[in-house]
């Protein structure tokens, strides 16, 4: 039997570190092409303030993030997204549209608290 290529065995898995964080910052991103953000995101001590970019602007406006936690991939190597460099991968989910709805926990958690 061939081994589906896209399943993913456990300890592939647990390479891509995902943590919980703060936004800390939030900014227009004019020059990307498609409408997003720039984020600062505190993950706490451990991991310090990292950079993103969200196309999350269909349902959030710059003040509903700041101080909204999110959950992102903090192991990623940076990303160059067009003059900004993005250093994690804050996640979210697309709505029937398109628009970006983003994964945050249900509860307050401690910053840099990683998924498991």
């Amino acid at each position: 039997m061939t081994a589906d290529p896209l399943l993913l065995s456990l300890a592939e898995f647990d390479r891509v570190d995902i943590r919980v964080g703060r936004i800390i910052n939030v900014q227009d991103f004019p020059e990307a092409r498609k409408p997003a953000y720039k984020l600062r995101i505190d993950f706490g001590v451990t991991l310090g303030v990292r950079k993103s970019s969200a196309q999350a602007t269909k349902y959030y406006r710059k003040e509903d993030l700041l101080n909204r936690l999110v959950i992102a991939v903090v192991n990623f190597p940076p990303k160059q997204i067009g003059p900004y460099i993005s250093e994690v991968l804050t996640l979210g989910v697309p709505d029937g549209d398109g628009g970006v709805v983003l994964l945050e926990p249900e509860r307050d958690v401690p910053l840099g608290g990683r998924m498991f």
